[in-house]
């Protein structure tokens, strides 16, 4: 297995096929209609600009197995230490420790950047995920009732946060 950064070029289609699948199939993400490779460029394209990395986990064959980035929280410049992550596990292969690997690089990342807080806002049922997060450190910070609508039902949205020791200097502006 290998972790490295994600491309457009080499690695968008196979994570269009996991976003699709939990779009469809799963409240990971609030969203009704799959997305399209036009929809991954722009997305690569805003990591890029932001300077967010995209971590991947591919099998010896080069099929990936799990993803995982963050990106900015609120766009206000107070929160410029503040970064909301998301990891994402191909249907195949959930249960087998590649999502706790991809936050562990998410984690790892983040420290490297100099950021202080990582975010994950996740569906309040999902219990995979929450177990996740509580394994890694993350504490729930607060749950927003009836905040989406999907599946004929509304859902509430659970936020757990991380807090890094970085920035060690951080600065104001």
């Amino acid at each position: 297995m290998q972790l490295s950064l994600c491309q457009f070029d080499t690695d968008a289609k196979a994570i269009l096929a996991i976003f699709n699948h939990a779009i469809l199939h799963t409240t990971a993400l609030y969203e009704y209609k799959p997305r399209t490779l036009d929809t991954m460029q722009q997305w690569f394209a805003n990591k890029a600009a932001g300077n967010f990395p995209v971590w991947g986990l591919k099998n010896n064959e080069g099929e990936l197995l799990a993803f995982g980035s963050y990106g900015t929280f609120r766009a206000f410049p107070a929160f410029k230490y503040s970064v909301e992550h998301s990891v994402y596990v191909h249907p195949d292969h959930q249960g087998k420790g590649y999502g706790s690997l991809m936050l562990q690089q998410l984690i790892k990342s983040a420290e490297q950047q100099g950021y202080h807080l990582l975010i994950g806002g996740i569906d309040a049922s999902n219990s995979g995920s929450i177990a996740l997060h509580q394994k890694h450190g993350f504490v729930h910070s607060g749950t927003i009732t009836q905040a989406g609508f999907k599946f004929g039902r509304y859902l509430d949205l659970a936020f757990y946060q991380l807090t890094l020791k970085t920035p060690l200097e951080p600065v104001d502006g």
